[in-house]
């Protein structure tokens, strides 16, 4: 990729019409410029590639041994430490482990686009980009610049690129739902995020076609994922609405988590009314009331392969790409969970909220009841054949073999059903 030409501040002063002084104040805050001013001055100098730090541009020109990481959703939730979320902090502590292992750094850096960034953001090796969106702005403004790059997860938008690893998501969200159905239910609604990644888009595609394969009619709910326990809350009404299902998939634990409360409060538990799964493990499914049934996405292994990919590609190699990774079902029972078939049960009228900190009899607050719970482990495998995006034809039956190529492991492990 052809590295982007030096440009001075005098060049971006001349494209935007404006002084030197002002460019200067522009990018680094200062001074009193109209707000409509300063980000017409940020966009000419983005545009550009203009990178004010002297050290930058002269250490752009060679290696430093620093890869960068932008995590795009939490970029989109503006919040770095989203409660009970440690996906991204699993992924990002052994990425940093793993690019020390590899003889480099790892530098966690906001969204390149909205800015204002470190000078130094542009001057290192490579970047790993989490999650894009379609057409993702950062991806495109590394594609510009020259600076090589690794995404986790595809970007929609742009379907022939091979410089990505991936959890078999196409696969762990057909082994939910087959889990699903071996239990007995026949019914699921599905509860995705808004964000327009592969993620969310593999979970909805393959959600589809099982419910066509299955003679099911769709019933596919969306929540932003921002909006965390909130949003499962605010969506149980419609889950109700079209009926009582026998089970519910919510791709994120905290839209799980509040789906579980909301239900509860309406007296309706799992498993005993209907099934619970989720799409990624988080603290709020470990720590439910009864757990909740999760895939675990094996961030670590992720972050591995990702960090070798792209410290391969920066070292001129041609490495294969669009790696995927197994994930795993881990499947939570109770003790008093029973096999039979549920029957079918009524919505009753919600109940009020209660008092926070009050005592709740039953099934009580998130978290108890945690030393009831155990665990045992079955393997699931689906082959998966190498190259195109996943889909659900790739995907064989629970239990069967894992071939030789690029498998979608999804194993369970178990505590409550879930």
């Amino acid at each position: 990729m052809a590295r982007y030409p030096n440009v001075t501040i005098k060049d971006v002063a001349a494209r935007a019409g404006v002084s030197i002084t002002a460019v200067s104040h522009a990018l680094n805050g200062k001074g009193t410029l109209s707000e409509e001013t300063r980000e017409r001055i940020r966009d000419v100098a983005q545009a550009m590639g203009y990178q004010a730090d002297a050290l930058a541009r002269g250490l752009r020109r060679s290696q430093i041994g620093v890869i960068g990481i932008v995590l795009r959703p939490l970029d989109a939730l503006e919040n770095y430490s989203p409660p009970g979320v440690d996906y991204f902090l699993r992924f990002a502590g052994a990425a940093a482990v793993s690019a020390l292992d590899h003889g480099l750094s790892l530098m966690q850096v906001a969204d390149l686009v909205k800015g204002p960034v470190t000078p130094l953001a542009f001057s290192l090796d490579g970047y790993i980009v989490t999650d894009p969106v379609r057409d993702d702005p950062v991806v495109d403004l590394l594609e510009k610049r020259g600076i090589p790059y690794v995404t986790l997860g595809r970007d929609l938008g742009r379907p022939e690129a091979s410089n990505w690893v991936a959890s078999a998501d196409a696969d762990a969200s057909l082994t939910v739902l087959e889990h699903l159905h071996e239990q007995g239910a026949r019914t699921i609604v599905c509860v995705g995020g808004t964000d327009d990644n592969s993620w969310n888009a593999d979970a909805e595609r393959v959600y589809r076609d099982w419910c066509g394969r299955t003679g099911r009619s769709p019933r596919f709910l969306r929540s932003p994922e921002g909006l965390g326990e909130a949003g499962g809350r605010d969506l149980v009404p419609a889950i109700l609405e079209g009926g009582m299902p026998d089970a519910v998939y919510s791709l994120t634990g905290r839209h799980a988590a509040g789906i579980q409360d909301a239900m509860r409060e309406r007296g309706l538990v799992a498993p005993r009314d209907y099934l619970l799964a989720c799409g990624t493990d988080a603290d709020q499914t470990r720590t439910a009331d009864p757990p909740i049934t999760a895939i675990d996405l094996h961030p670590e292994i992720l972050a591995r392969e990702t960090v070798a990919l792209l410290v391969a590609i920066t070292r001129g190699e041609a490495p294969p790409g669009r790696r995927l990774v197994p994930s795993e079902l881990l499947v939570r029972r109770h003790r008093c969970a029973t096999p039979e078939p549920r029957p079918r049960a009524a919505i009753p009228e919600p109940r009020p909220p209660r008092p926070e900190g009050a005592a709740q009899s039953g099934a009580g607050g998130r978290g108890a009841g945690r030393g009831s719970a155990r665990d045992r482990t079955r393997s699931c495998r689906a082959a998966r054949a190498p190259g195109p995006p996943q889909g659900a034809g790739s995907a064989a039956s629970a239990g069967s073999a894992a071939s030789a190529t690029p498998t979608s492991r999804i194993s369970s492990a178990t505590s409550g059903w879930r």
